[in-house]
């Protein structure tokens, strides 16, 4: 096999984002139909993927609207049938195929409750999207991989792009103006390096922090999704803690870098990390070892680091005899309840 559709599919993320920069005027309707002054609380509902955008946004709307934001648990409805109290929070539901159908009853419930609730979906003709009161497509088209690559990139994308219009944020609208030029200077980025780790592995850590620690989790699902390597995604902070102790020769460590305030913090590690001879890959940064753009905006860069991770494991799938679009024991739909 020569190529893949999950090689295509990354190759399509830049003209996605384009996509959705072009159709700001519906995102900004609805960020003024809706206003932030009378919001208590965000709800993000999402799993796999869709929760590791969810992660994203969750950073995104903390820092930039500076409302405190809670991870939805779709089985307090559909196991435990709890109905939650949610007047006037804001409630987003991120999804692919809008099918789940514990998402949909999350959603159902959150909007009787009283909650404003948004879809992020790119299957615009589905139960969740029937469900939102207000819809923002992906419009990715259709993914035939089962790994999600350039949907994860949109879901991503078109929550920057409703964060800057609930902030009315110019300077977050002019970064993702920049997204798609980055996400195809980012196709030609070469983290192949990491390959040879991977070869010999026993498992794998990708750490980052804050906005970037969607974009670690993401990295290690695809680890283990595509590589088939047991995979952890988790914040720099709390690789200090526990986790560190399970760090070997054996068990290599991509790290992402941005340039915010987090970056002294990730730095410090990575350097105790080399002296410590744990193998690291650390992208961005003076001390990046991962070939990297020049660092652009923090709540966009997460999203451009997709690209040559997407990349890399991959091409390291069929380096090891693998198929990317088809891991065994997965479907594109997972329906859970």
């Amino acid at each position: 096999m020569t190529t893949s559709a999950m090689a295509s599919e990354i190759g399509e993320s830049a003209d996605v984002v384009a996509n959705l920069v072009r159709s700001r005027p519906t995102t900004r309707n609805i960020a003024q139909r809706l206003g932030t002054g009378s919001i208590p609380l965000c709800v993000v509902c999402g799993r796999g993927s869709s929760g590791h955008a969810g992660v994203f946004l969750r950073y995104l709307v903390e820092t930039r609207l500076r409302l405190p934001v809670s991870a939805s648990a779709p089985s307090v409805i559909t196991a435990f049938r709890t109905p939650l109290m949610l007047r006037d929070a804001l409630f987003i539901v991120i999804s692919q195929s809008g099918r789940s159908p514990d998402l949909v009853a999350a959603t159902r419930s959150a909007r009787a409750s009283g909650a404003r609730t948004i879809a992020i979906v790119n299957a615009t003709s589905s139960p969740v999207a029937d469900e939102a009161e207000f819809v923002i497509p992906i419009e990715a088209g259709q993914e035939h991989s089962v790994a999600a690559t350039k949907t994860v990139i949109g879901s991503m994308a078109a929550s920057v792009g409703l964060v800057a219009e609930l902030a009315e944020d110019r300077v977050l609208r002019s970064a993702l103006d920049r997204l798609p030029e980055r996400l195809h200077r980012a196709m030609a980025l070469d983290w192949s390096e990491i390959a040879d780790d991977l070869a010999k592995a026993s498992a794998v850590f990708v750490a980052a922090r804050g906005l970037a620690l969607g974009s670690a989790r993401e990295t290690a699902l695809k680890l283990s999704e595509i590589l088939r390597l047991p995979s952890i995604g988790l914040s720099a902070a709390e690789l200090q803690h526990g986790p560190r102790a399970a760090l070997s020769s054996g068990t290599p460590v991509v790290m992402m870098r941005l340039m915010d305030e987090t970056a002294a913090m990730v730095d410090a590690l990575a350097e105790e990390l080399r002296e410590q001879k744990i193998a690291l890959h650390l992208c961005g940064g003076p001390r990046g070892s991962l070939a990297w753009l020049t660092e652009d905006d923090p709540a966009t860069d997460p999203i451009a680091m997709l690209v040559p991770a997407y990349r890399m494991i991959e091409q390291t799938a069929r380096a090891f005899g693998f198929d990317p679009d088809r891991p065994p024991r997965l479907r594109k739909v997972t329906e859970t309840f």
